[in-house]
C-alpha cells in the first residue's frame, strides 16, 4: 500500500484519533480478513482525519464480527435469491460495507473468522497517527488522553510499503500473544455489539469506544 509524501513530511494532531475506520481491503468481496498475529497500517484513509486507519492485532473483518461459514459464504454468493435481507441466512452471511446484500455482488464470496470478544473492532481498528519513528527529520502527533505511544515497527511489513514506527493505541489494549484473546463472537450470545434479529442494518457497526470517544474529538 503507496504512502503520500504529504504524510511522511507532514504533522497530524490529536484530533480524529479513535474515530472508527473500515479498511479498504473489506470492501473486496473475496477479502479473508485479518488476523490478530499481525499490524496493518492504511496510511490513505480518507474516512480519518489523521488519513491513517490502523488494524492493531485484530481478526476478521469490521463490517461482519460474527463471521460466516464456508457454506454460508458458497450459498450467499451463488444463490440470487437467497440471503436476502429478511432471511434467516441474512442475518449469519457477510456483505461489504454499507451494502445490504440484495445484490450477489455484493457479498463476500469467502469463510469469515468472528472476531474476537476481548479485541473487537472498537478497541484494535480506528485512525491513529504516527507517535514516534526512525526517520529524525519526520513530524510526528502527540497521543490525545486514553491512548499510548506504542512501537508497532516490528509488527509493520516494510516490504509492502508501510510506515514504520510507533503509533497511538488506545491504553490497554497492547497485544499479547501468549494471552487468550477471549471467545470468538457469537451471534447467539450477541456478544460484539448486535443479536441475530436485531436489524441487519446496525450489524458489523464499528462503533467509537466509549472509553476514549470524549477524548478523541
Amino acid at each position: 500500500m503507496a504512502i503520500g509524501a504529504s504524510f511522511i513530511g507532514g504533522s497530524c494532531g490529536p484530533a480524529g484519533v479513535g474515530d472508527p475506520c473500515v479498511p479498504e481491503e473489506e470492501y473486496l468481496t473475496d477479502f479473508p480478513g485479518f488476523n490478530e498475529s499481525e499490524v496493518n497500517v492504511e496510511s490513505r484513509s480518507f474516512q480519518c482525519v489523521t488519513r491513517v486507519c490502523l488494524v492493531n492485532h485484530f481478526r476478521g473483518r469490521v463490517s461482519c464480527p460474527y463471521g460466516q461459514s464456508e457454506e454460508t459464504a458458497q450459498k450467499c454468493s451463488t444463490d440470487a435469491n437467497a440471503c436476502r435481507p429478511g432471511s434467516p441466512e441474512h442475518e449469519i452471511s457477510c456483505r461489504v460495507p454499507d451494502r445490504d446484500g440484495s445484490e450477489l455482488t455484493d457479498r463476500v464470496k469467502i469463510g469469515i473468522q468472528p472476531q474476537y470478544d476481548n479485541r473487537k473492532a472498537r478497541d484494535t481498528v480506528y485512525c491513529s497517527c504516527r507517535c514516534a519513528g526512525p526517520d529524525p527529520n519526520a513530524r510526528y502527533c502527540e497521543c490525545p488522553s486514553g491512548f499510548t505511544c506504542e512501537d508497532l515497527m516490528a509488527d509493520l511489513d516494510i516490504g509492502r510499503g508501510q510506515l514504520a514506527g510507533s503509533y497511538c493505541v488506545i491504553d490497554g489494549t497492547s497485544y499479547d500473544s501468549t494471552s487468550s484473546q477471549g471467545d470468538d463472537c457469537s451471534p447467539t450470545k450477541g456478544n460484539c455489539g448486535y443479536t441475530v434479529g436485531s436489524g441487519s442494518e446496525k450489524r458489523g457497526v464499528n462503533p467509537p469506544n466509549p472509553a476514549i470517544a470524549a477524548d478523541s474529538i
